[in-house]
């Protein structure tokens, strides 16, 4: 294999699985800017939350049933809040089967104490959905960032279901489509499909969490920004851009960017589109490749934004002067596996980044490699 340098690099070497490529066009410059300096809640700043919240809802296809909430702390603080606010009426299922994962069952069970089901599979798989017991609340991640496994669609979920589903969607909304009437709860945040800021994550509740969070209250105390209930209601504002607590203008001037840009597309289909072309790209560079597979084998359920590659015979070191060469040359920017998943490659497929750079990634892989094997065969 050459270990001569590609003559043409990605003119948008940004790879990274979070926070993501911004979308293309994209400058600080043209970001409206009213906002800023100003109180979040005076009218301009109330207006632009609420502004974004009806954005999401449209790019999203959210049906009215549910709510759309900008909280603070990024998909893990929506996350959070929802357990801290919602468990502990009946009994817990948690599913892992990756880093993410993994957390939600640490905190279920060391946190709330909760001693849950937990439902796992290996990097790269998933559990057998057909084992949970829906008389419980149900915990799951959508899709996978560090291990590149997703579900395949909520159709494992019942419809006549007795508790919850809480659905960590962060790096799926926006990139499959999912059966809004099977979830309960969701989150997400800016930063992942839409490219936008961290900080700031978005808590989607359906009516039956709405019902559990006004007839149950949780047997431990809640933090500030946690609270979504006031004198037994649901604090109606936090869904109408009336935030717990002070957000980022700045941020949510820049996802208002973001959402106007894939409306642009044709809001969620052509957001899709452009996410399905991204992984078919990155898939055809990985069947010409003996040296490259997918983590996640099984079609159905790989990820077809933050995909995760093998690459034959690299440890942890290989990966890391693997991904440096690549840094260093500004021809691929963040692609290194997560520090808890197998030793890998983490490629964002997401609707952010352009399917033509994807296309240019693929020989500079190849020079990445051979380069690699013969620094450490030389050292």
């Amino acid at each position: 294999m050459s270990v001569t340098i590609p003559a043409r690099k990605p003119a948008r070497p940004f790879f990274s699985s979070g926070p993501c490529a911004k979308p293309p066009g994209y400058s600080p410059e043209k970001l409206a800017t009213e906002s800023l300096g100003r109180s979040h809640r005076a009218k301009i700043g109330k207006t632009r939350l609420q502004y974004s919240i009806d954005l999401m809802r449209e790019v999203l296809q959210l049906p009215d049933t549910h709510r759309i909430g900008i909280v603070p702390g990024s998909d893990t603080g929506a996350f959070e809040m929802a357990m801290w606010t919602m468990l502990g009426a009946r009994p817990v299922t948690t599913l892992a089967w990756e880093s993410f994962g993994e957390g939600w069952v640490t905190d279920a069970a060391k946190q709330l104490k909760l001693d849950p089901t937990i439902l796992r599979a290996d990097y790269g798989l998933i559990p057998d959905l057909s084992q949970i017991d829906w008389s419980n609340d149900v915990l799951f991640t959508w899709n996978g960032t560090t291990s590149g496994a997703r579900v395949p669609n909520a159709d494992f979920i019942p419809a006549d279901r007795e508790g919850l589903s809480f659905a960590d969607a962060t790096s799926a909304v926006f990139a499959y489509d999912i059966d809004w009437s099977k979830i309960d709860v969701a989150t997400f945040s800016w930063q992942k499909v839409l490219g936008g800021e961290g900080g700031h994550g978005v808590l989607i509740l359906g009516p039956r969490a709405v019902e559990r969070l006004e007839t149950y209250t949780p047997a431990w105390p809640l933090p500030k920004v946690f609270r979504l209930v006031s004198k037994g209601k649901l604090a109606e504002g936090v869904f109408k851009g009336e935030t717990i607590n002070t957000p980022s203008m700045l941020a949510v001037e820049d996802a208002i960017f973001a959402l106007e840009w894939a409306k642009g597309l044709g809001g969620l289909k052509g957001l899709q589109a452009r996410s399905d072309a991204n992984a078919a790209a990155l898939n055809k560079i990985v069947e010409e490749r003996s040296w490259l597979s997918h983590l996640a084998a099984d079609e159905a359920t790989r990820s077809k934004t933050s995909v995760c590659l093998s690459v034959e015979g690299a440890d942890a070191d290989f990966i890391k002067k693997f991904a440096a060469l690549l840094e260093k040359q500004g021809a691929a920017y963040d692609v290194a596996g997560y520090r808890d998943a197998p030793a890998g490659l983490r490629i964002w497929c997401g609707a952010t980044v352009n399917v033509e750079d994807i296309e240019d990634l693929g020989p500079w892989l190849d020079w990445a490699y051979a380069a690699t094997k013969a620094e450490l065969a030389a050292a």
